[in-house]
């Protein structure tokens, strides 16, 4: 596969240098975040990983639903989602149609012969999504950028919306320049058809799919906004206070989607967890909240269901109006009253101790920003 490196190269090069986030040829976050694991963490997550045992996949596949049907009818609302695992989510928003980070790979990571392996299936193909308005990649890790589901994506006559430098990985995979807009924070462009605008935001993350290119793009979240509704999608995060920058001008959410799983203390300030979670949530200024980053791979160290079942014990304590539809369950957020705990038969088929599925994440505050 050809080096994407050789892209980095002319106004891409020229727009990535004159970015604030872009200092000695990487990126960084605002704040002092580490993407490494945390001091003092790698004896004891060494020691969870090889005698923890633990439920990290599901004993059965999850139940899904095909939402083929549900995507001819009108969204009387105006605003409809599809969760289709970890962080691809189809959105119908405003008559238009955005797809968030799509994996449809059987595995994330660089080959097929080893890595994280998905335990879930999509519920749909490619082939069978309705026509896309445009393609959201939040950043280049293999779980949010897969290489096969950009190839047959790119059969489509559809655009991408990226982070700066992401583009040149599109590129060298065969996505034409035109169809490839990078933004850096806080950039904001329209669809070329409907009202629906595009804005990139900041994230606490890292970027990287090999040894020697570690930050060499940026991540982002990244924000919709049409005539009647506002999404807000994570992609991967730490807890940060730029959340409320993002509120202040990008705000409010009617949904907002944020990464769940993942999770641990370890590397607690690139990912969020449940409880991190609810604490972004609430500094994004509320909204309904669709979690994402979950149900898909074993990334992490904790049992598969546990961001589920924490966010299910936390939510209603805190007027959190929580969507977990089902995997192809295609729903209008503001008529979802309830969470049907779909994942629990599933769940119920293997042998735990009492509660282990409600053991919370580990709280961290926001880092101190860089001087």
């Amino acid at each position: 596969m050809a080096d994407f490196r050789a892209r980095l190269t002319g106004l891409r090069q020229e727009r990535m240098v004159a970015s604030p986030r872009y200092a000695g040829q990487r990126f960084r976050n605002t704040a002092r975040a580490r993407p490494r694991l945390t001091p003092g963490t790698a004896l004891p997550m060494a020691g969870e990983l090889f005698f923890g045992g633990g439920h990290r996949a599901p004993v059965a596949p999850l139940p899904t639903m095909s939402p083929l049907d549900r995507w001819t009818t009108p969204v009387d609302t105006g605003l409809r989602v599809t969760w289709l695992g970890h962080s691809t989510v189809l959105v119908e928003i405003d008559g238009l149609r955005v797809l968030t980070d799509p994996v449809w790979g059987n595995r994330a990571s660089p080959t097929r012969l080893a890595g994280p392996k998905r335990f879930q299936p999509v519920p749909v193909t490619i082939a069978a999504l309705p026509p896309l308005d445009a393609v959201i990649i939040s950043h280049d890790h293999y779980d949010h950028l897969d290489h096969p589901s950009i190839l047959e994506l790119a059969r489509r006559d559809v655009p991408f919306y990226t982070s700066l430098g992401v583009g040149a990985r599109l590129e060298t995979w065969g996505v034409p320049a035109g169809r490839i807009v990078e933004l850096d924070w806080w950039e904001s462009v329209p669809l070329p058809r409907g009202e629906l605008r595009i804005t990139a935001a900041p994230s606490q993350h890292f970027s990287g799919r090999g040894v020697w290119d570690r930050n060499c793009t940026l991540w982002s979240s990244f924000a919709l906004r049409g005539p009647r509704h506002g999404v807000f999608f994570s992609g991967d995060t730490g807890l940060t206070p730029e959340y409320a920058e993002i509120a202040r001008r990008l705000g409010p959410f009617d949904l907002v989607m944020l990464e769940v799983g993942a999770f641990h203390p370890a590397w607690g300030e690139i990912h969020l967890g449940p409880d991190n979670a609810l604490a972004a949530l609430e500094l994004l200024g509320g909204g309904t909240f669709l979690p994402v980053h979950w149900g898909t791979f074993n990334l992490a160290l904790h049992d598969w269901d546990q961001p589920a079942e924490r966010l299910v014990e936390l939510a209603p304590a805190r007027g959190v109006h929580l969507v977990m539809p089902g995997l192809g369950e295609a729903v209008e957020p503001s008529r979802v009253e309830r969470v049907d705990a779909w994942w629990r038969p599933i769940a119920a088929l293997e042998a735990r101790p009492p509660r282990a599925r409600d053991e919370p994440s580990e709280l961290l505050s926001v880092p101190d920003p860089i001087d």
